[in-house]
């Protein structure tokens, strides 16, 4: 790599992978430049201040896969980390009846058996069986993928380690992995339990980030993906960063920062300079130019390869790869300031139901037929909406005795049926997902203070997320390992020398995750080891 350059590598995207990818840059001796587009660090993973007083964690809003050896390596809680637990899902239920999981099992298994004996004592074997598939998992989401079509002794070795893994499993085990990625989340859940509102709630985390529905194909393995959660090693927990999720972005800047990167917002890219093949440096939106010897970047391959990078430096079918690789953004966000807290017609008053995540998702129809709506080019009119109320658990982010309500809602189809666009529709939406919630907690339209609505088309457009998809791309099993984002470029490298990819559309995939970032790093500062 030439050595003449201002910088080692300029990383574009201020989001937490390509903050993770600085930080471990700068750690290795690097000088690293971070280029960020907006006024705020961390992408999708932000905290800012809407409407005054009210923090809002405005996309991302629950920590649950940001990976342990990220949080060691960094020492974020050093840079003011700090992980407050989020415990258990509430679904309130239109025949006024709930479901209420916590953390504590013991609890948990006596709400169950509230609704089934039976389920309950298989809600023990099925999280067994779980752990068995997150423990298979779990290595894979540390590892570079293997190319499969190589005769590389060392991409052969992983392959076999995978292989050898998956021998050394129990048969049951085998077995139930195989099904994870191959069935719907609906079909693999109809073998455990018999509960339409279980088996709704917990399919819910199969159709994340994907244009699917909880009977598609595939949406076993997305399950699995939401399942591995991990904070302080445990499996499953989900948690609230103190301060919003920017606090993880702002955590994870303070330790590039202080292993010597710089980082700069407002400077959007134009143009990633390439000559003679290799990638040379950035031309940012003012007309500055930027020289380095590497560019990583950590947007998503449609806004790298076809919004930066000039016609005839990448061959035709890389690029026809990357024009099949699919968005299908599905989800919205609305953001609510609230005067009092949400009353819900099946336990009223406020409680400890409140403080983990509340789930619309009454039954498995009720799932389907939200889907259904999408398929055709319209917002669900009943939607899954997941909630969550950081304040019972943060207070800083809101005025005293105010509350924040973060609300996902899917589904939300990035394209339209013709003759609707998102800038008619948004007002809409924003009624519908709250006259949605009004039916279970009436006092929600007499509480709201302020509301802030973003569609797919605001995801876009605001936070770069192309047909705003919140994972840089669907999870499904075509774009996952090795062929993620593109077959035969799986592993962070691009058809350009010295141009590197390290952000969600990448593998292990979306979430709060920084695997992404952290494995492309160790890529890049491998190729500067073979080149010097």
């Amino acid at each position: 790599m030439p050595s003449d350059s201002k910088y080692d590598v300029i990383v574009i995207g201020g989001g937490h992978n390509g903050l993770v990818n600085a930080a471990y840059l700068a750690r290795a001796g690097k000088k690293v430049l971070v280029l960020e587009r907006r006024h705020v660090l961390g992408g999708a993973a932000v905290t800012e201040e809407v409407f005054p007083g009210f923090r809002f964690s405005v996309c991302s809003y629950v920590v649950s896969l940001l990976r342990p050896e990220i949080i060691r390596d960094l020492d974020l809680p050093r840079h003011g980390l700090e992980i407050l637990p989020l415990d258990g899902t509430f679904t309130p239920m239109p025949s006024g009846d709930y479901l209420w999981r916590v953390n504590d099992h013991g609890k948990t298994h006596r709400e169950i058996a509230r609704h089934s004996k039976v389920d309950a004592e298989a809600y023990d074997e099925f999280g067994k069986a779980m752990q068995a598939m997150c423990r298979f998992v779990k290595p894979i989401l540390s590892m570079v993928p293997p190319d499969p079509a190589t005769l590389n002794p060392k991409e052969l070795m992983k392959l076999l380690f995978i292989g050898r893994r998956f021998q050394g499993m129990t048969s049951e085990d085998k077995y139930n992995q195989v099904q994870l990625m191959t069935m719907s989340a609906i079909d693999f859940l109809d073998q455990w339990f018999e509960t339409d509102v279980l088996k709704a709630t917990m399919s819910a985390s199969g159709i994340i980030g994907t244009f699917l529905g909880v009977r598609s194909p595939g949406t076993a393995y997305v399950l699995l993906h939401h399942y591995m959660g991990e904070i302080d090693g445990a499996f499953r927990s989900w948690g609230f960063a103190r301060g919003g999720t920017g606090a993880i972005s702002n955590a994870i800047a303070d330790a590039a920062r202080e292993a010597g990167a710089e980082i700069r917002t407002e400077a959007g890219i134009a143009t990633i300079i390439v000559k003679d093949g290799k990638a040379r440096g950035v031309v940012l939106s003012n007309g500055d130019e930027i020289y380095a010897n590497v560019v990583s970047s950590s947007v998503d391959p449609r806004r790298t390869f076809i919004g930066f990078i000039e016609s005839g430096n990448l061959p035709d079918d890389f690029l026809e790869e990357v024009r099949r690789y699919k968005f299908r953004g599905s989800s919205g966000k609305v953001n609510l300031a609230l005067d009092a807290l949400p009353n819900f017609k099946c336990m009223p008053g406020p409680g400890a139901h409140l403080r983990g995540a509340i789930s619309i998702s009454p039954s498995v129809e009720y799932m389907e037929k939200a889907y259904d709506d999408a398929k055709y080019g319209n917002y669900s009119t009943r939607p899954y909406i997941d909630m969550v109320i950081p304040t019972l658990t943060d207070p800083s982010v809101a005025p005293a005795g105010k509350h924040i309500m973060s609300c996902f809602v899917q589904y939300a189809p990035y394209k339209l049926r013709p003759g609707l666009n998102w800038d008619y529709k948004k007002k809409a939406f924003g009624y519908n997902v709250i006259n949605t919630i009004a039916e279970y907690a009436p006092n929600i339209k007499d509480i709201i203070l302020h509301r802030q609505v973003l569609t797919p088309l605001d995801l876009e457009r605001d936070f770069g997320l192309t047909e705003g998809n919140i994972f840089q791309g669907e999870l499904s099993l075509e774009q996952l390992f090795f062929l993620r984002p593109v077959p035969g470029w799986a592993q962070y490298r691009t058809p350009i020398k010295n141009l590197y990819m390290c952000g969600s559309a990448t593998h292990p995939g979306g979430g709060i995750m920084g695997a992404n970032g952290r494995l492309a790093a160790l890529e890049i500062l491998k190729d500067y080891r073979g080149a010097a």
